[in-house]
């Protein structure tokens, strides 16, 4: 009998039964994502010559666009829509399966190298802006927009592939890591050979919310600075030896023990001087120097480097114009290393909380008064984006995000390993005239 009883305490009672799926692709925006949700979506440009054997146009990009869709599997955000909680001032979130927009173009009469050569004029920046989609749209419009738009447009010997990526969702380390990837499985890989991690509490759990402007015209009219004044557009190749050049001007009196200067520190420091002098500056006017670093390293603990969302915060430093031109050239570079230096885990986690506690839908102009501000990296491997046709001819931005001093920065032609370094420069026209005509700055990229 006790034997009974004891069968009947262990006997095993189903008391209910369910079907477990998969988690939604939700992701909700971080407090890195929110400022850039009234910044416009940033545009790249990849230009590729198509040899005879790469195949015609309609099956190269086929190839491509099922290869979009395969890797819209992996970084699923791009693929669905910005929504917020509650409604008006609720926190914003990433969520669905809509997909990204593909458009197809045609400019025949137009070969890659009028395009991708150093001597390209006015007409061909013009054209340029019309191969990549969503010039002028604001990254709020990702309620109701697709959050990448891509544009392939057949040209007379080649193809051009202009994307536009909702900057609220993701930054440029995610760009180019999405950008690698799906070149990697447009050549036949089973997979990308980095997976993204996207996990946004990682980074910052805090959920804020947001009050949305009702469009992008009504949030530009609350600019203090008010309507956007005409800029101009320029690309000044650096090769690797003026680069070295650069940076053994500004490490040139280093006292002994002190820490050499970057790269970027040096070039940074050699493009906001001579911005200042193209400029007109007066000994009084302030000008600021601010540059959107990284902070996946900066955390405590460290973010993985594929962690797909935004993981920037802008570093700034201002100083009078005439101390910045009087002084050597290690002294605005020191300024820039001092400031970045800086930037460690506390100061990332104090600008949070000051986010977090008054949130803000930013202008251009917050960016200060006489602005060069640095976005993108040479060290983003741009040029080994390989569909299975070639490396790119040349890499460049939309005119989005561009204000009056805003630098884009990419490695040289010759690759990240190349050592050479292409700024991308808008100013307004006459300060872009007096650049282009300034010795100092011009015989070091032009020897």
């Amino acid at each position: 009998m006790a034997v009974e009883n004891g069968a009947a305490a262990m006997a095993v009672t189903v008391t209910g039964t369910r079907t477990v799926a998969p988690a939604k692709t939700k992701v909700t925006l971080a407090t890195f994502d929110l400022p850039y949700i009234t910044f416009y979506y940033n545009q790249k440009l990849l230009l590729y010559r198509l040899a005879p054997g790469a195949g015609d146009f309609q099956d190269v990009t086929a190839r491509m666009a099922d290869a979009l869709g395969d890797a819209l599997a992996y970084f699923y955000p791009l693929a669905g829509r910005i929504r917020q909680e509650k409604g008006d001032g609720g926190a914003l979130y990433v969520d669905g399966e809509e997909g990204a927009e593909v458009v197809e173009a045609a400019a025949e009469g137009v070969s890659v190298d009028e395009l991708a050569g150093e001597a390209c004029g006015e007409e061909a920046e013009r054209l340029m802006q019309q191969l990549i989609p969503y010039t002028g749209v604001m990254n709020l419009e990702g309620l109701h927009r697709p959050l990448l738009a891509v544009q392939f447009t057949k040209l007379k010997d080649g193809l051009a592939v202009g994307c536009a990526f909702n900057h609220a969702v993701l930054d440029g380390t995610a760009t180019w890591h999405f950008m690698t990837s799906w070149a990697e499985l447009s050549r036949g890989a089973a997979a990308p050979s980095v997976l993204p991690v996207h996990n946004r509490a990682m980074a910052r759990s805090v959920r804020v919310g947001l009050t949305l402007p009702a469009s992008a015209e009504v949030h530009e009219a609350t600019d203090p600075n008010g309507p956007k004044k005409p800029l101009v557009a320029r690309v000044f190749s650096f090769p690797e030896d003026a680069v070295a050049r650069i940076k053994a001007a500004a490490n040139a009196v280093l006292p002994p023990g002190a820490k050499p200067f970057s790269t970027f520190q040096s070039l940074g420091a050699h493009i906001w001087r001579a911005v200042s002098r193209a400029r007109g500056l007066g000994p009084a006017d302030i000008t600021v120097f601010a540059v959107f670093a990284d902070c996946r390293a900066r955390l405590d603990p460290p973010v993985p480097a594929a962690y797909f969302g935004n993981l920037i915060q802008a570093v700034f430093t201002g100083v009078p114009a005439g101390m910045l031109l009087g002084g050597p050239p290690e002294l605005a570079a020191g300024m820039l290393q001092k400031a970045i230096d800086e930037h460690d885990a506390a100061a990332v986690t104090r600008r949070l909380d000051e986010y977090e506690a008054a949130p803000k839908l930013f202008h251009y102009s917050d960016a200060g008064p006489n602005c060069v501000a640095v976005g993108s990296s040479p060290r983003f491997k741009v040029y080994d984006v390989d569909f299975g046709f070639g490396r790119p001819a040349r890499v460049r931005s939309g005119g989005n995000n561009k204000f009056d001093g805003m630098v884009y920065l990419y490695p040289g032609r010759g690759g990240a390993n190349g050592g050479g370094i292409d700024v991308e420069l808008a100013l307004q026209p006459e300060p872009m005239q007096n650049l282009e005509k300034d010795d100092q700055f011009l015989q070091v990229a032009a020897a």
